[in-house]
């Protein structure tokens, strides 16, 4: 599927907009922007904010705004600033004349902090870093006043005026908001608004040496610009009321703060701290490492922008954090690859195979499909000898059960070529094999044979004389645990770091038509998977970064045994459950205690229970027993769910927020009123009392219940 057969999913946020289009509220403007801290390069999270921010925008008619927060210089660089340019642009999105900076509105945020000092809503505070948190509470604790708060205007003013000047040293005062020391929300209690840093800007200089912190900085950023929606990660969503507070004591343009969950990848980490420890350390090589889940890595390694554009939009939008597998990131890169990159052979670990009845001299010119998908990428020739290289995993001498590759007089398809026998195997002085010795058959040019055998194995391969020297790297997750944060005690994340995350394979062979590949081309090498050409490559060395396997044949055989074997137990329980069904239907002590109704624990673990909290709940018109209920179990979207329950809850609203245990693995159900996708569990008594199974404590949606 690609980006045009994508129709937008409908989410809060689009909901919020169409209703405001609706009613007028920002004369009829949807404006947007992205908001990125040069303080790191973009990665996968961000790449999902600027899908968002910008998708939006256009799919409304609207603008969107490319605008750095830089208010922290000592962590800002031009780098930074020039790569998350190019990573958005290259993402396919525009911005036209809105690039903005924080920077440029320096002055006038100076001018509008010297305001709220004017109307006693902002103080100088002479308390350090460390005297301010402790002032600050808790909890469970109201924080205390600093003994600076009741300064007069025209002290607060003179010495805030005197920071700026640069008369006091780092650290030696702040500007804080006069708001509510006992507030319940910690972000409102007398929060930072500058502090005194003397240090060279990456735009300004050394023009200032007072900087204004991102929670007062934020909100004047998106009034100055006209922003209508601004659109934040969950964790501001604390912050939304100082957000709504600095703009309403200012009396300015007020836009509307709006939260979503950030994007969480498994086998990832997208912290800044911990992506730049991982650079500083040499862990990787650099922010543009392919292993690095930032879009340069991503880009160098081979994924698309369609791709990540298409995965951003199928993740969608939602309120509760949770984590997406990477493996569908990687599924959207193999739809778009399928469909655009170019086919190739390519051996990585080559093993020498000569064709002894073929002619010494001879080489013979093969057409060969560049893209089946695409007949529009028409053919190639590719050169074919009496001398070539297969995969070295493609023989076996003592070959396994469904191993239907090369083996001693076995026959294989040479891809787009003949048809070859091993006639003979040589080895080296260790035992290690050094060439097979094979035979092929003329009359199957093309790779079929005119008396119709039937040939199982189909082998990629290149030829010796014209094949060309490259070198690949073979890719894998950086880290070997889906949650870098399951750790024993005393490790950290980095104990999680994959050894296995880079081979490098130096003694590779691709075929001739790759000679003049340029950085970043991407090719399917055939029965291997996606390659991209790396930036390391020069015109004397080929290299390939491996993008993502293909769906490795081996790996179905697996899950194909492993679900025959799982259907055999399947089978066999439901002849277990039928014979206990007789047993029990003869008994005439119906007591439910009887040990013949147990259960082992094996066959209960395979029902899936989760958490789950009732978002919304309705009658269903026109059924007279059920009830529809949306349901977050920790997926990206709330499951849709009927239950028979319409008689314990006429008003089912008042199920909204309970939190309710789902089975999570039964097979969706194709109702008269749409697809039911799981049950709820629920208590039954006589006179069809019934009630929900229900429970509180620290339990999230998705939390497996057991």
């Amino acid at each position: 599927m690609n980006e045009d057969e994508i129709k937008p999913v409908p989410n809060f946020i689009r909901n919020i907009i169409e209703e405001d289009l609706k009613t007028g509220k920002w004369g009829g403007r949807v404006h947007t922007r992205f908001p990125p801290e040069p303080n790191g390069y973009l990665h996968i999270g961000h790449a999902k904010s600027i899908c968002l921010n910008f998708g939006l925008a256009a799919e409304y008619g609207g603008l969107c705004n490319l605008r750095f927060d830089d208010t922290n210089p000592s962590k800002e660089e031009e780098e930074y600033v020039k790569s998350i340019i190019d990573n958005v642009r290259w993402l396919g999105f525009d911005w036209a004349d809105r690039l903005y900076y924080a920077s440029d509105y320096f002055e006038k945020m100076y001018a509008y902090a010297e305001q709220l000092i004017e109307s006693g809503d902002a103080y100088v505070d002479d308390l350090n870093a460390e005297q301010i948190r402790e002032y600050r509470g808790t909890l469970t604790q109201p924080g205390k006043q600093s003994p600076y708060r009741n300064r007069a205007v025209e002290e607060n003013l003179d010495l805030f005026r005197r920071m700026r000047a640069g008369e006091f040293p780092d650290g030696a005062r702040v500007l804080r908001a006069k708001v509510d020391m006992s507030a319940p929300n910690l972000n409102m209690r007398d929060p930072v608004m500058y502090r005194i840093l003397h240090q060279e800007h990456h735009r300004t200089g050394d023009a200032w040496c007072v900087y204004p912190m991102y929670d007062w900085a934020h909100g004047l950023e998106d009034s100055i610009e006209g922003i209508t929606h601004s659109i934040c990660t969950l964790e501001f969503e604390d912050h939304r009321p100082l957000y709504d507070w600095f703009l309403e004591r200012l009396g300015v343009y007020h836009p509307q703060q709006i939260e979503f969950a950030r994007l969480n990848l498994n086998y990832t980490v997208m912290s800044k701290r911990r992506l730049l420890r991982l650079v500083e350390q040499g862990i990787v090589n650099g922010w543009d490492d392919p292993r690095m889940p930032t879009i340069s890595g991503l880009r160098r390694r081979g994924y698309t922008p369609e791709s990540i554009r298409v995965f951003c939009d199928r993740i969608g939008v939602a309120k509760r954090d949770s984590v997406v597998d990477v493996a569908l990131l990687e599924h959207c890169l193999r739809e778009d690859l399928n469909r655009s990159a170019p086919r190739v052979m390519g051996v990585l670990r080559p093993l020498k195979v000569i064709i002894e009845n073929y002619p010494k001299d001879q080489v013979e010119m093969l057409e060969c499909i560049n893209n089946p998908e695409d007949p529009g990428m028409g053919t190639r020739k590719v050169p074919f000898s009496r001398e070539i290289y297969i995969e070295r995993d493609d023989f076996r001498e003592d070959p396994p059960k469904r191993f239907y590759r090369l083996s001693a007089g076995r026959e294989v398809r040479l891809r787009y070529a003949y048809l070859i026998t091993c006639t003979g195997v040589e080895k080296d002085e260790d035992g290690e094999i050094r060439e097979l010795r094979c035979t092929y058959d003329p009359d199957t040019r093309g790779g079929d044979a005119p008396d119709g055998r039937r040939v199982r194995g189909t082998l990629h391969w290149v030829s010796s004389g014209h094949a060309i020297p490259a070198e690949v790297r073979l890719y894998s997750r950086l880290f070997s645990k889906e949650d870098p944060d399951a750790v024993l005690e005393g490790e950290d994340w980095m104990s999680n770091l994959n050894p296995d995350s880079l081979n490098v394979l130096e003694s590779c062979l691709v075929e001739p038509s790759l000679a003049g590949s340029q950085a970043g081309d991407r090719f399917q090498f055939e029965r291997q998977g996606y390659f991209c050409v790396d930036a390391d490559t020069s015109k004397d060395k080929l290299v390939f970064n491996r993008t993502v396997i293909l769906k490795d044949s081996w790996a179905k055989i697996e899950r194909s045994l492993e679900a025959e074997k799982e259907a055999k137990q399947r089978s066999a329980d439901s002849a277990a459950r039928a014979d206990l069904g007789k047993k029990m239907s003869t008994k005439k002590d119906k007591n439910r205690t009887d040990q013949e109704g147990e259960i082992t624990i094996d066959a209960f673990n395979r029902i899936d229970l989760r958490a789950g909290t009732v978002l919304e709940a309705d009658l269903v018109t026109g059924a007279d027993k059920l009830v529809k209920l949306m349901v977050d179990i920790g997926e990206e979207k709330p499951r849709q769910v009927f239950a028979g329950i319409r008689k314990a809850y006429p008003d089912p609203k008042v199920l909204i927020g309970k939190n309710v245990v789902v089975v999570a693995n039964l097979k969706p159900r194709q109702m008269k009123f749409g697809l039911s996708e799981g049950m709820i569990l629920a208590g039954v008594g006589e006179r069809d009392r019934m009630g929900l199974a229900t429970f509180d404590g620290d339990v999230r949606p998705g939390d497996q219940v057991k």
